[in-house]
């Protein structure tokens, strides 16, 4: 499928969109960078810091559901344009392995891309290497144009 699909917003018109419609998601520091846009594909990178630790010096469940969500909406994003209202519909995430603090990279993979419906997986690993820490399914509502 990713073959077939054409990026039609590149990186920064993306970042400059997210600036514009949601400029609370970078309250408190940028930690949030979109790394590549491919055809079908995205991968973003987080900088954690303190607000996204837990106890016991580990990254929080909430943070990996955010980071893959959000790379889930880059990659739809950069393949459909901006369209602030696309929303999640559904997200599953298994979390494999305990994520330290550190940077994390996430990959994701346009599934499918329908005119109504787009489905992603998503790939969360270590910057350090090593084997994925999260592994999440998302499918998202395309608002009709």
């Amino acid at each position: 499928m990713s073959s077939e699909l054409v990026p039609v917003m590149s990186a920064d018109d993306i970042a400059t969109f997210i600036e514009q419609h949601f400029p609370q998601l970078n309250e408190g520091g940028q930690c949030y960078f979109i790394e590549a846009i491919e055809p079908g594909a995205a991968t973003m990178r987080l900088e954690p810091d303190k607000r996204h630790l837990r106890p016991g010096e580990t990254l929080s469940g909430p943070t990996l559901f955010a980071l893959a969500d959000f790379a889930a909406y880059v990659v739809i994003l950069a393949h459909i344009g901006p369209v602030a209202l696309a929303v999640t519909t559904s997200l599953n995430i298994n979390f494999l392995r305990k994520p330290s603090l550190g940077t994390l990279y996430c990959r994701c993979r346009i599934m499918k891309l329908g005119k109504r419906l787009c489905v992603v997986e998503a790939n969360i690993y270590p910057a350090s290497g090593g084997d994925s820490v999260a592994h999440a399914t998302a499918t998202y509502s395309i608002p009709p144009r």
